[in-house]
């Protein structure tokens, strides 16, 4: 089957269960980086992810990773660390930053998927507050973090980094502890060991599309994203 081009209309996109088994979740090329085109596709349960020099690719896996806010999986060391780690938990505070860091390659990598162009439409995303950025800061210092966007009652993540120990890991604690009650899911995208690690389970890309329909009309209390500093997630 051919791979569908995105017509002009940045709202038009293919049905999520057209996208290819291999590799899995490829659904559409072409179009732009729009915030109205990018909010239309996490709405339908679709992001894109491409490298550099590579048209803009768009995706929906099967199966999805996904967390429920609160069911982290935190080990006895990890818990020990946070406890014992005098980091300092914010929001919305270095949205660019956190970016920046998840823009650096990985161990091994020598690119990043996440281009300057990608980081300009992530960032207007942020300025127009659908995209949120959680930061861990030790002496005044950014070292690590995670970003994403609020589709109703689902936080859709997209990266996280991290410059120190576990640092990456808090970010992803103080989420769930500041979503419970409020987010019914967090969007991982794609499974891979770490996020199993931390709790993050396969769900079929159905059971995911139709709790993304059922929520991403409710909204979150605009106070959980207001700028500023989040209490430690194991006290919170």
């Amino acid at each position: 089957m051919a791979l569908p081009e995105l017509p002009d209309n940045p709202c038009l996109f293919p049905d999520p269960v057209q996208a290819l088994d291999q590799p899995n979740g490829l659904l559409a090329f072409g179009g732009d980086l729009s915030p109205t085109r990018l909010m239309a596709a996490y709405r339908l349960g679709i992001f894109p992810w491409f490298n550099p020099g590579e048209p803009i690719l768009w995706w929906s896996p099967d199966p999805r990773g996904a967390a429920v806010p609160g069911d982290m999986i935190m080990s006895t060391s990890l818990k020990k660390w946070l406890k014992k780690t005098p980091y300092q938990y914010r929001c919305n505070t270095a949205f660019a930053k956190v970016l920046e860091g998840c823009a650096a390659p990985r161990d091994g990598q020598k690119g990043t998927w996440l281009s300057p162009q990608m980081r300009a439409a992530y960032l207007k995303l942020h300025e127009l507050g659908y995209a949120h950025s959680v930061e861990v800061w030790l002496a005044g210092e950014l070292v690590g973090g995670l970003y994403g966007i609020t589709i109703g009652r689902v936080f859709c993540g997209e990266s996280m980094f991290h410059r120190a120990t576990n640092a990456s890991k808090a970010a992803f604690a103080a989420l769930h502890a500041r979503l419970q009650g409020h987010a019914r899911l967090i969007d991982c995208q794609l499974m891979n060991p770490h996020l199993a690690s931390l709790g993050v389970k396969e769900m079929p890309r159905s059971h995911y599309l139709q709790i993304l329909a059922e929520e991403r009309d409710k909204l979150m209390p605009d106070a959980l994203w207001q700028r500023g500093e989040w209490p430690c997630p194991l006290t919170s």
